[in-house]
């Protein structure tokens, strides 16, 4: 498996925007690209940090041509409330010992 670490710091009173513009291009982009999904976390009231997961490094760095015209509403969107939204580091995993409760 293959992670992107991003650290994004969003504008004042942007919140709800950019959270509801990455959920709609983060599920665009499992759907069409082949991601596993993303996880976002809050520091606190402008700084956030989010992880990609992908299947590997290759459906990463291949992936942004199957995205719907769509994506670009969200792109916009998640522009427009970001003061930053930069890739902190790529990483390939080698363990995963993260428990998921409902398949416990």
């Amino acid at each position: 498996m293959y992670v992107v670490l991003y650290t994004i710091i969003i504008k004042p009173n942007q919140e709800d925007n950019f959270i509801e513009a990455w959920k709609g291009l983060t599920n665009l982009i499992y759907k069409y690209e082949g991601s596993l999904g993303s996880r976002l976390h809050k520091k606190d009231a402008l700084n956030f940090f989010a992880y990609a997961q992908w299947p590997d490094k290759n459906t990463f760095d291949n992936a942004s041509g199957n995205l719907p015209e769509e994506a670009n509403h969200f792109r916009n969107k998640m522009k427009a409330s970001c003061e930053t939204f930069e890739v902190l580091e790529q990483f390939e995993m080698i363990e995963d010992l993260l428990k998921n409760k409902q398949s416990e």
